[in-house]
């Protein structure tokens, strides 16, 4: 397995080419078996999510070709399987959002039940109780959600019990193949569900009110091919902006949307930073010391719990002490203990965790155990003194583009080290 060998203690410097966002390339991916004809994907980022994805879609007979270096040519008119085997997608619980289009193209899916990061439980119910509201006909059996519809399915009015940004993914993109009209309430509200939104009607659908919390979809025949660009990585941005406030550094970001990150930049200014942004770009410079600061994640526009372990190896060195509340997950503070093996000095107790920051923490051997924990465990080495190795980096290397690269070339002394 590959792992990271960091000596920290660098200042970065200089600017950062954002990716195509893991979180609104995934499910557009699925959507791409609802056309009728072939698609073509931009800004798509290298990461392996989105290579399982590809492999699934081909395992659906959906063929693909690579025409740029983040680019994809996806061709729905071979679709003629309908099982998303266990084998496929065990590490990856976008999985579960090819069950809506599935169904809605063909009348038919064989879903495996997903797997992927272990911060915590994310019942599928919400999925399976909506489709059957479109008139789905649903059984969980040996792992699998097994589903089939007689025709097309049904618009409905679907109350969701839970804020879920998959959940209302999938209940989206089923619906727009619909009989009729569908609306969800309760709908979660991120970007990316806004950016799936646009895709599907790009391809003539009609979905209004993403972004809000009732989505409006009427449903349509068909679908066309087209062109889409996929929005920038808000979490990937968010990252290197704290990696470079921890690390004392001035960074821009270029290439990537400041409005999708009013609640990260909130709190990297209560920070201290001094954040400057346009259309495309944000920069962020550093004070002497950064301030610890309060974090309470909740569904957007609150603060994104894809960020909540970046902010608390920030606090661990940061002036004072603060709180970090997790909402969403109740098993994303994995990465505590590693910090602590650091030097950090973190209480925490249920779902919050206390940070007191210190002046340093210091190299050491850590494992990562979830994708953003990981990104969290690299910035702490960074900002340590002496060698840190971070193990087990597939986690992070499921959400983020060369993130080795992308450091290296502003300034930070990390390599890759593969091992067979």
């Amino acid at each position: 397995m590959d792992k990271f060998k960091i000596r920290g203690g660098q200042t970065l410097s200089g600017t950062v080419t954002i990716s195509g966002a893991k979180n609104a390339a995934l499910p557009i991916l699925m959507a791409t078996v609802l056309p009728s004809d072939k698609v073509t994907l931009s800004n798509v980022p290298n990461l392996h999510d989105v290579d399982t994805s590809l492999e699934l879609l081909d395992c659906l007979g959906v063929t693909h070709s690579r025409v740029g270096e983040t680019a994809v040519c996806i061709d729905p008119t071979t679709l003629n399987h309908f099982k998303a085997p266990y084998e496929l997608v065990k590490t990856m619980r976008a999985s579960i959002l090819v069950l809506g289009p599935l169904l809605a193209k063909t009348g038919k899916a064989e879903v495996s039940l997903p797997g992927g990061c272990a911060i915590g439980a994310r019942p599928v119910n919400l999925h399976i109780e909506g489709l059957r509201k479109m008139g789905a006909h649903i059984d969980v059996e040996n792992g699998y959600i097994k589903a089939s519809v007689d025709g097309r399915l049904k618009g409905a009015e679907i109350l969701l019990d839970t804020v879920s940004v998959t959940g209302t993914e999938n209940l989206m993109m089923a619906a727009v193949l619909a009989e009729g009209q569908t609306v969800i309430e309760n709908a979660a509200r991120e970007p990316e569900i806004v950016d799936l939104a646009n895709f599907l009607n790009a391809l003539g659908a009609d979905v209004q009110g993403a972004g809000n919390d009732t989505i409006y979809i009427n449903g349509v025949e068909t679908l066309s091919g087209g062109e889409y660009s996929v929005m920038p990585d808000r979490i990937e941005t968010g990252t290197f902006l704290v990696a470079a406030l921890a690390t004392g550094s001035s960074v821009r970001c270029e290439k990537t949307d400041p409005s999708a990150l009013d609640a990260v930049i909130k709190k990297l200014e209560e920070a201290g930073a001094t954040i400057e942004k346009g259309d495309d770009w944000i920069s962020l410079k550093s004070p002497k010391r950064p301030k610890a600061v309060n974090i309470i994640t909740a569904p957007h526009p609150g603060f994104p719990t894809d960020m909540q372990a970046q902010f608390c190896t920030l606090n661990t060195i940061a002036d004072g002490t603060a709180n970090i509340r997790e909402t969403i997950f109740e098993n994303r503070f994995m990465h505590i203990p590693e910090l602590r093996r650091m030097g950090a000095n973190v209480d925490s107790e249920g779902n919050t965790a206390i940070c007191h920051g210190i002046d340093k923490l210091t190299g050491a051997e850590v494992m990562c155990t979830d994708l953003r924990a990981s990104a969290s465990l690299v910035i702490a080495g960074l900002v340590a003194t002496g060698e840190t190795t971070v193990e087990r980096i597939y986690h992070i290397d499921r959400g983020y583009e060369s993130i080795e690269k992308k450091l290296q070339a502003l300034g930070a002394d990390i390599v890759r080290v593969s091992e067979k």
